[in-house]
């Protein structure tokens, strides 16, 4: 009985290590993330002469990598090559940082991310396409950056997206007619940057759209009916664009300033509230 016991706990034991350890390709890229973002300035430090598992803000699970959670740590420079190499990420987050440099393309190593929340940084450059390619993601969070350039064309094939905020960046251009295609989304925040042209009526598709922030770009043309539609929105801001003509009071009651616009003079002006029931319109197939 007294050996089962003991062959009982070394089991366990042995269990217990195997699980506490990462490969060497793991473990290398934190230790190259650690010292590239300036871990000995860091508010809680790793001592890298212990387990991976010790170290604040990572987790394990059967010996991979698999949640970065750093936010508000001091960490300062850019992300190092290395890092790429942490393919079985699910979330990261790196919020309130002073992380800075380009998002490189080498992004889509991480396939199984569904997390990735690096705002309040100092990151600049476009957001490169190959972000697509994490069909996975769920939440995808880069406020407050330096981040210029056009929104990916392909960006629709985010299916699984929820939660887009991209708002004060430098972000320009249309929206890509793809992004009408992310049925999945809950909260779409791009205010506070340069985007431009008009809202397609296929916004009716943000069926699960709760939150719907673009204020303060240069969006201009008319405030498409389809809004209406969404039944699940509760919290709207489109004020100070350059649309024009009139909304329905259902749509102004969720805008918190009013439908306040900007004419071409840059001076700001109400949008006309249009208290007229809407006309039934038959088409002919």
């Amino acid at each position: 009985m007294k050996y089962l016991a003991i062959l009982f706990l070394s089991l366990v034991f042995s269990l217990t290590i195997y699980a506490d350890t990462v490969s060497d390709k793991e473990k290398d890229a934190l230790i190259q993330f650690y010292h590239a973002t300036n871990g000995s300035q860091w508010k809680i430090k790793w001592d890298l002469s212990l387990s991976v598992s010790t170290w604040y803000g990572v987790q394990t699970e059967n010996g991979k990598v698999v949640a970065l959670h750093l936010a508000d740590n001091n960490l300062e420079g850019q992300l190092p090559n290395d890092f790429f190499d942490l393919v079985n990420l699910v979330a990261i987050d790196l919020h309130k940082n002073k992380l800075a440099g380009a998002i490189p393309n080498t992004i889509q190593n991480f396939k199984e991310l569904e997390v990735l929340d690096v705002s309040v940084n100092e990151f600049s450059g476009v957001i490169p396409e190959t972000i697509c390619e994490l069909k996975k993601l769920k939440n995808l969070e880069l406020f407050e950056n330096k981040i210029s350039g056009k929104l990916p064309l392909e960006i629709g094939q985010l299916n699984k997206l929820e939660t887009l905020a991209l708002f004060k960046n430098k972000i320009e251009g249309t929206l890509p007619s793809s992004l009408y295609k992310m049925r999945a989304l809950k909260v779409l925040l791009l205010n506070n940057n340069k985007l431009s042209g008009n809202l397609s009526n296929e916004i009716r598709n943000f069926t699960a759209l709760q939150n719907l922030s673009l204020f303060d770009n240069n969006f201009e043309g008319a405030i498409p009916a389809g809004i209406e539609k969404l039944h699940n929105l509760s919290e709207l801001n489109l004020s100070y664009n350059k649309f024009k003509g009139s909304v329905s009071k259902n749509i102004a009651l969720l805008d918190s300033l009013n439908m306040t616009m900007l004419d071409e003079n840059e001076n700001p002006f109400l949008l006309e509230i249009n208290t007229e029931k809407p006309t039934t319109i038959v088409t002919e197939n």
